[in-house]
Order: C-alpha cells, then sequence, then structure tokens
C-alpha cells in the first residue's frame, strides 16, 4: 500500500492527501510508465542522458495548468538539446495533444498519467480526493537525480518559474 500524506497540500483552503513518498533534492528519480499516446508509453529510461524538467500538472484545461505549461514551453526554447521538458498530467492524450495544437505549444512532451496514477504514486503527488496528479516541479540531471522539487502547497496557486530554469541551466555549465 502506498504512503498517504494527509493534509499534504490544499485545494482552495481545503485540505488533500497526497500519495507516495516526498521526494527531495538528491534522490534518485523513480522511473515511470507514461502514455504519449493510448498505444505508445515513454519511460524515464527514453530520456536517458538529457536533463529533465517535468512539469505536473492537474489538468491542462485549468488556468493555472495551461499557463504553467504555455510558460515552461517558452522556457524550453531557449534550453538547448540537452535538456527535455515534460509535462505529466492525468489528462487522456487525447485531450493532451488536442489542447498542445490549440495552444501551439511544440516544445514541451506531454505524458498523460490517466491509466493507473502510477507516476503521481512514484513521486508522491497523487492527489487521494481526486485521482489527478498535484501541481509540481521536478529536475533531474542526466543521472536521474533530482536536483530541484517543488511541490505546491495550494493546488491552485503557480509554482517557482525561475528556479527550476535556473537549475536547468546551472545543470548545462
Amino acid at each position: 500500500m502506498a504512503q498517504e500524506r494527509a493534509n499534504a497540500a490544499t485545494f482552495k483552503g481545503n485540505p488533500i492527501t497526497l500519495i507516495g513518498p516526498e521526494l527531495k533534492v538528491g534522490d534518485t528519480a523513480p522511473d515511470f510508465r507514461l502514455n504519449k499516446n493510448l498505444l505508445e508509453e515513454a519511460t524515464l529510461q527514453d530520456y536517458a542522458g538529457k536533463i529533465k524538467l517535468i512539469s505536473v500538472v492537474p489538468s491542462l484545461d485549468t488556468g493555472v495548468c495551461d499557463a504553467q505549461t504555455r510558460r515552461f514551453n517558452q522556457e524550453a526554447a531557449g534550453l538547448g538539446e540537452d535538456v527535455v521538458v515534460l509535462t505529466v498530467s492525468a489528462d487522456l492524450p487525447f485531450a493532451q495533444a488536442r489542447w498542445c495544437g490549440a495552444a501551439g505549444v511544440d516544445r514541451v512532451v506531454t505524458l498523460s498519467d490517466y491509466k493507473d496514477n502510477s507516476f503521481g504514486k512514484a513521486y508522491g503527488v497523487l492527489i487521494k480526493e481526486f485521482a489527478l496528479d498535484m501541481r509540481a516541479v521536478f529536475v533531474l540531471d542526466k543521472d536521474n537525480k533530482i536536483q530541484y522539487v517543488e511541490v505546491l502547497n495550494e493546488m491552485t496557486e503557480h509554482p517557482d518559474y525561475e528556479k527550476p530554469v535556473a537549475a536547468v541551466k546551472a545543470l548545462l555549465s
């Protein structure tokens, strides 16, 4: 049974429970199996040798998630080929593709945690009450060591955009 962290965060001020471990800087990132589309999956190994900025959002069809994904799409343009920006949500892959097309988002890779919420459980961001992933940002180095982590205290707030980008740039220098 996965670890439950009651009152780990809030949604509009109301306590919510996060499932999974509380990952910290220095931890080795857990592997994941997420859907690129209905038939094709992606794992952490698919991005071996790259610095990974993982932006986790509950659903692309909300204002803050939309803004977060657009912002990291813009940032991705200046980070180069050694960096991959992944956006993880529990949205169906069709919805992710439709949203990216409508938003003109073409530099982030959207991955879906809809099947079994395994990413959310492994990264400690699965919201028990909603079966969605909590807003968070992780930066992994080329060896999959966590170099930056922010799991939001309030689901409706924006993450810090500058700090994870700075963490990526520090890994590039």
